[in-house]
C-alpha cells in the first residue's frame, strides 16, 4: 500500500527521515524539500510482486529501496529475462524513468525479491526536481551512467563469457550469502538470474556435480570444491 509522507512528517526527523534515501537532499531549497514530502510515498512488495506507479503506469520515476531486494531486468518479447543489476537496501534506481530521461529508449522489468520497502518519488516530480535545480539534475545523470555500466557488465557477460564461466561466477558470488556454502535456489531461479533455459543450467550443474565441484540436492547446490568454482569463474 501507498502512503505519502505528508500523512505523518514526524518521519522526516525520525525514524525512516526522506533524507536519508536522496544524497540531494542538503542541497534542495526549502520549497523543494516540501514538494518531496507532498509527493513521496512508501510502499511495500511482497517477494516476486512487479513494482509499477502508484497509477499503473511503468514510469515510476526514482525508487529508493528502505529494505529488502529488488531485481532490475529486460525482457525480450520471447519471455527470455536478462537480469541487469539489483538494488539492495539504501540503494536507487533512476532507470525506470524513462519517461523523464529521453535518453533511456528501453523498459526495465522490476521485481521483488523478497519483501521490500520501497521509497517511490514519482516521475513528474523528479522532473520538475531536475529542471530546478543542477544537483539533482546532476545526481540523476550519475545515477543513470552508474547503471548503465551495470548493463553493459551483464551484456558482456551474456555475449563474450562462456557459459560455464557464467555459471561458475553466479555460484561463487552466492557463497558470501551462504557461508555453510549450501546455495539455496532452484534450476529455474539460476536460468533467471543468469538469462539462459533451465535445461541449459541443469546440463551445466550436472557436468559440475560429475567434476565433483558441486552436489545437487532438491532446492539446494552444495559447493563442495571452492577452490575449483573460483578458477571456473576467474
Amino acid at each position: 500500500m501507498l502512503k505519502n509522507y505528508s500523512d505523518d512528517k514526524a518521519k522526516y526527523d525520525g525514524m525512516i527521515p526522506v533524507r536519508r534515501f536522496l544524497p540531494f537532499w542538503d542541497d534542495l531549497t526549502a520549497d523543494e524539500k516540501e514538494l518531496i514530502l507532498n509527493n513521496a510515498v512508501t510502499a511495500h512488495f511482497k517477494r516476486g510482486q512487479l513494482l509499477f506507479g502508484s497509477d499503473g503506469a511503468l514510469c515510476l520515476g526514482l525508487v529508493a529501496v528502505r529494505e529488502g531486494s529488488v531485481r532490475v531486468s529486460m525482457i525480450s518479447e520471447e519471455g527470455r529475462e536478462i537480469l541487469l543489476y539489483r538494488i539492495g537496501a539504501g540503494e536507487i534506481c533512476v532507470l525506470s524513468a524513462a519517461c523523464v530521461l529521453r535518453q533511456i529508449t528501453f523498459e526495465v522489468h522490476m521485481e521483488a525479491e523478497v519483501d521490500t520497502d520501497v521509497l517511490i518519488l514519482n516521475s513528474s516530480t523528479l522532473n520538475t526536481l531536475m529542471e530546478s535545480n543542477i544537483r539533482v539534475e546532476n545526481f540523476v545523470y550519475k545515477l543513470t551512467a552508474e547503471r548503465f555500466s551495470d548493463v553493459m557488465w551483464a551484456m558482456q557477460q551474456l555475449l563474450f563469457f562462456g557459459f560455464d564461466r557464467r555459471l561458475a561466477t553466479y555460484l561463487y558470488n552466492k557463497l558470501v550469502e551462504y557461508s555453510d556454502a549450501r546455495i539455496k535456489t532452484t534450476h529455474e531461479q539460476i536460468a533467471k538470474n543468469i538469462g539462459s533455459a533451465r535445461e541449459v543450467v541443469t546440463r551445466m550443474l550436472n557436468r559440475f556435480a560429475d567434476e565433483g565441484i558441486v552436489e545437487l540436492q532438491r532446492g539446494e547446490i552444495i559447493v563442495k570444491d571452492k577452490d575449483a568454482l573460483k578458477a571456473l569463474a576467474d
